[in-house]
C-alpha cells in the first residue's frame, strides 16, 4: 500500500505524544515543489519552550508507515475475528473466511483507488495514531472495520445477475 498521496489521509487522527492535534501543512520548495508534512501545534502556535518531542513529519513518510502498520493488523488472526464479529451484527449470515478474504481484498485494491477514497478508508479504519520517539501508534475502529468487510464482502447472487447482460427488447 503506497501513502494517500496528494491529501491529508490523516488529517484529524495523529496527535503527538503530549495529545495535541498534529495538522497536514505544506510548503512550496525551488521550481514549486509541494512538500506536504505535518506539524505540531506546539510549534504552528509558536507557544513550545522547548518544543515538542515531534515537531514535524514528512506526510509520505507517516502515512506510508501508518497504511504499512494497518495493513499489518489487517492481517492479524484477532483483528480478523473482531471485525467478523463486528459485521455479523448486520450481516448474520457472515462467515469468519468471508471476513478474512473481504480484508485480504484491500490490499491489491489499494493502489487502483483515487486518493479521496483512500483517504476516506483510513478515516474509517483509523481511530487514532499517536505519535512519539519510540513511532507511531495505530488504534483501529471496530464498527469501521465492521464496514469495511461488509463492503468488501459481495453477496454471490448480485454479482452473478450483475455479471448477465440486459434482456433487450424489441
Amino acid at each position: 500500500m503506497q501513502p494517500c498521496l496528494a491529501l491529508p489521509c490523516l488529517a484529524g487522527l495523529i496527535f503527538g505524544s503530549d495529545g495535541r492535534a498534529i495538522s497536514p501543512t505544506h510548503s512550496r520548495g525551488r521550481q514549486s515543489q509541494r512538500y506536504r508534512y505535518y506539524v505540531s501545534q506546539l510549534v504552528l502556535r509558536g507557544s513550545a519552550a522547548d518544543g515538542p518531542p515531534i515537531a514535524r513529519i514528512s506526510a509520505a513518510e507517516m502515512e506510508g508507515a501508518v497504511i504499512a502498520q494497518v495493513r499489518g493488523l489487517l492481517r492479524q488472526p484477532e483483528v480478523v475475528m473482531g471485525a467478523w464479529r463486528a459485521a455479523r451484527a448486520s450481516a448474520p449470515d457472515m462467515t469468519e473466511d468471508e471476513a478474512r478474504l473481504a480484508l485480504e481484498r484491500l490490499d491489491p485494491l489499494w493502489e487502483e483507488l483515487f486518493p479521496a477514497e483512500q483517504a476516506r478508508i483510513i478515516h474509517l479504519l483509523v481511530d487514532r495514531v499517536a505519535v512519539g520517539p519510540g513511532g507511531a501508534d495505530v488504534r483501529l475502529k471496530l464498527d469501521g472495520l465492521a464496514s469495511l468487510v461488509r463492503g468488501l464482502t459481495t453477496p454471490a447472487e448480485p454479482a452473478k445477475a450483475a455479471a448477465r447482460p440486459a434482456a433487450r427488447r424489441c
